[in-house]
């Protein structure tokens, strides 16, 4: 067998270099060339009073980095989240992993670990037992991807803080996809239901 033998046929030779002009390589160019000046002139340091308090459906939190302050960092949303006394989060699921840090407070997390198959589409199913997983000032704690999850403080006179990062990875590779499934209590005013 020769090694000089073509793969494509004629037809498909000449549909090769057919079809409509486009410009997608040079405006690519012209963004990367543009996001570089516009980088350098992006914070790489956030003052606390520059970090920007939100209500969320998930709680009250405090962005330290987010996508939208205009900072050096394009990979990690990072936030601290205050939970009250007896108090929780709301429960939402999202594609990246979540690594948290306890600032202070004790409570517990509670994980709905997911299963997936990949058939004509993506299926998913949450257990519907919770896994338990108890912190306290000092703890480290893991949400892997897609799992379903909410915080507890289970300390009747003490606020928990705890620290969050997520990244924007999986967004910009286009799996996007975050819900919220439940808001925490008192912040059912910004909860909008998942489109599931």
């Amino acid at each position: 067998m020769s090694t000089n033998t073509p793969f494509a046929d004629p037809t498909e030779r000449q549909r090769a270099r057919s079809g409509v002009n486009a410009d997608f390589y040079t405006k690519a160019l012209e963004a990367s060339k543009q996001f570089r000046a516009e980088y350098k002139q992006r914070k790489k340091a956030v003052k606390w009073n520059e970090m920007p308090m939100e209500r969320t459906a998930d709680g009250l939190i405090k962005h330290i980095i987010n996508e939208g302050m205009n900072t050096t960092e394009c990979c990690l949303d990072i936030y601290m989240q205050f939970i009250a006394p007896t108090s929780s989060t709301g429960t939402s699921r999202h594609l990246t992993e979540e690594v948290a840090f306890v600032i202070e407070g004790n409570g517990y997390d509670l994980h709905y670990d997911v299963k997936f198959k990949c058939d004509v589409e993506f299926e998913w199913q949450w257990e519907t037992t919770p896994k338990k997983f108890e912190w306290g000032a000092g703890d480290f704690i893991y949400i892997p991807p897609y799992c379903a999850h909410k915080r507890f403080n289970s300390d009747p006179k003490t606020e928990a803080r705890v620290v969050v990062i997520n990244s924007r990875m999986m967004k910009a590779i286009g799996f996007d996809w975050f819900d919220q499934l439940e808001p925490a209590k008192g912040f059912e005013d910004l909860w909008v239901p998942p489109a599931d």
